[in-house]
């Protein structure tokens, strides 16, 4: 059963209302879209983008009841602002970008996903184009791999890992690289320190190689973009985040778009003339309760961040 994160924060920050339109950038299981309809009956609107086509079919069967209030589109949120004004979005009055993977795709071992069960190595988030984790793998030069699990996974002894990948392949399946990277750091303790971590060796691993296969941070930052354009005046946006790569992004980003100036630290004069566009409704970072993380523990990494569109002037 999938169970939105920060349910409730998201809706209460988001303030949707009747007759509003809102944009739902990662429809996923369609757990907060619901949440939106809701609040915003009874005529408020929903355009809801998901890269997994999967998502989309899913959500839809759930969100039957909603009719003619919400459109679904098979297309990254990165692409929002150039898709969303043919389905009658010139403009938003709130925006969710709920980043983190379902239920349903952290269960259906086909994906690639989790190396809980076993399935084939390929983390697409759009399963129909690009490169899959096996073809990363398998293909690219040790220093590559190793530049993935240290940027995008933070992993300790990268190249060593990436080196034993090499030595290892063709490596097609979650479990074959999962084990491979268990005994390898079995050697040295899973942490490189000689201490036993907590989280499965592979954890990182995994993250790394799926934000890689789908440009995950990329596409973040041309979201994040996307966004502040499509917002009306007074509209929020709210953003649920999974790890610190994402997070940073985010906090910066809005951080930036709050600024009143972009001139260079001990300027004595602002020549730039540049404008705060965002303010940020809560500077610090909301994160989940400790009953929602006992209820729900793959809560417990969430961080929202929420800031509301103050000027008109076009980006």
């Amino acid at each position: 059963m999938h169970i939105p994160v920060l349910y409730q924060e998201t809706i209460d920050f988001l303030q949707p209302q009747p007759g509003g339109r809102y944009i739902d950038g990662t429809v996923g299981a369609g757990g907060h879209t619901r949440g939106i309809l809701q609040a915003s009956a009874p005529d408020g609107k929903i355009l809801a983008f998901d890269r997994d086509r999967e998502a989309i079919i899913y959500a839809r069967q759930q969100l039957t009841d909603a009719g003619q209030r919400i459109t679904f589109v098979h297309a990254s949120y990165s692409r929002m602002a150039e898709l969303a004004p043919a389905y009658g979005f010139d403009k938003a009055d709130g925006i969710l970008l709920d980043l983190g993977l379902s239920s349903s795709q952290l269960a259906n071992s086909s994906r690639g996903f989790s190396f809980v069960n076993d399935g084939p190595l390929d983390m697409r988030f759009d399963t129909t184009s690009g490169p899959t984790a096996a073809d990363l793998v398998n293909e690219l030069e040790v220093s590559d791999l190793a530049t993935i699990f240290q940027r995008y996974g933070e992993v300790r002894r990268s190249h060593r890992l990436a080196e034993v990948i090499a030595n290892n392949r063709p490596l097609q399946t979650t479990k074959q690289l999962a084990d491979l990277i268990d005994r390898e750091s079995s050697k040295f303790g899973s942490t490189g320190h000689g201490r036993v971590s907590r989280i499965h060796p592979a954890t990182q691993i995994f993250q790394a190689l799926r934000i890689a296969v789908n440009n995950e941070l990329a596409e973040l930052e041309r979201g994040l973009e996307a966004a502040v354009k499509l917002l009306e005046v007074g509209g929020r946006l709210v953003v649920i985040s999974f790890h610190s790569l994402e997070d940073r992004i985010v906090k910066h980003y809005m951080r930036e778009m709050s600024q009143e100036c972009k001139c260079p630290p001990g300027q004595p004069v602002c020549t730039c003339g540049s404008q705060p566009v965002l303010r940020l409704v809560r500077r610090k970072v909301v994160r989940p309760t400790a009953s929602e993380i006992a209820s729900n523990p793959r809560s417990r990494s969430a961080k929202l961040r929420v800031a509301q569109r103050i000027a008109g002037d076009a980006l």
